[in-house]
């Protein structure tokens, strides 16, 4: 029996595979193999990200509308999101300036 992955909708374990697709009898939904892999975030120098971490900003960010967020600015448990824009996938609160998104590309992790 090949090892398939857990539905990425209802999480159910019962997956079968249809040809090219899989199904899951539970909710019904119908996905393709890659689809079901977790993303995994990379901060600019390639260490993974989690949850709750901490980061530096690592260049000067230039906001319009408001002053910049200084290169070296620490920013406190990070939320990872799937980017609505397909860009900015970190959502955190700025010291001093308040919630922002981030780019995995513009952060190092502390």
């Amino acid at each position: 029996m090949e090892n398939l992955p857990n539905c990425p909708q209802c999480k159910s374990e019962y997956v079968y595979s249809d040809g090219s697709v899989l199904i899951c009898p539970e909710c019904g939904l119908e996905f393709q193999p890659e689809d079901a892999a977790e993303k995994v975030y990379k901060d600019a120098n390639g260490t993974v990200l989690a949850d709750g971490d901490t980061v530096i900003v690592t260049q000067n960010l230039k906001v319009k509308g408001a002053s910049d967020i200084k290169k070296g600015t620490k920013v406190k448990n990070i939320r990872l999101v799937e980017p609505e824009d397909g860009i900015h996938d970190i959502s955190c609160k700025i010291p001093g300036f308040g919630s922002m998104m981030l780019k995995t590309s513009v952060v190092k992790k502390a």
